[in-house]
């Protein structure tokens, strides 16, 4: 008996392998990204770690600075901040018509004292 030899590759069984591989790795991921899987988190008597508050920093169209609701001047600010820890996060509120230059000072600030967790916040435009 003469057996023929193979002239292709089947590559039908590694595209369907690949196809449930590819379908469990986006399943995975989209559960992951939004958080979606419903979940009843357990009940703790107590608190086991420090809550870490976000510092806010607001600048208003007129261009006047407010450190968690409360009107404060550049030197202000900059004093208040060498008091407090470098690892808080600081959430930067700026209205959109407010002069560059005061968001760049209150910015050079921040990073001349040292502060790395910096966010601006801003709004999805749909």
């Amino acid at each position: 008996m003469n057996e023929k030899e193979f002239d292709y590759i089947n590559v039908i069984p590694l595209v369907d392998v690949m196809l449930v591989l590819l379908t469990i790795v986006l399943t995975t991921s989209s559960f992951i990204a939004i958080g979606v899987i419903p979940m009843e988190l357990p009940k703790a008597t107590r608190s086991y770690g420090e809550v870490v508050k976000t510092q806010t920093i607001e600048i208003d169209s007129h261009s006047t600075v407010y450190l968690n609701g409360a009107m404060v001047s550049l030197g202000a600010l900059k004093s208040t901040l060498e008091t407090m820890n470098r690892s808080i996060p600081i959430l930067i509120r700026a209205d959109r018509a407010v002069a560059l230059q005061r968001f760049v000072e209150v910015f050079d600030i921040l990073k001349g004292l040292g502060f790395s967790r910096i966010s601006l916040h801003t709004q999805i435009q749909r």
